[in-house]
């Protein structure tokens, strides 16, 4: 079954504006993506090594 490309990319690139639209979403949502990603491998590779791990053998609770 073949997917009707013509209506898609009337609807997404035919306009600059639309195009622009599709561009900006689309780099914005691979950022995310791999901000992510990144920061859950950093993560994954200096576990025990952060502040965020480490935090409450140092910290005292205020009263």
């Amino acid at each position: 079954m073949a997917v009707p490309v013509r209506p898609i990319y009337d609807f997404l690139f035919r306009k600059n504006y639309s195009m622009l639209g599709v561009v900006f979403v689309s780099a914005f949502a691979f950022e995310m993506f791999y901000d992510t990603t990144m920061n859950k491998v950093w993560d994954n590779i200096n576990r025990g090594r952060q502040w965020k791990d480490i935090r409450h053998k140092y910290a005292q609770e205020e009263e």
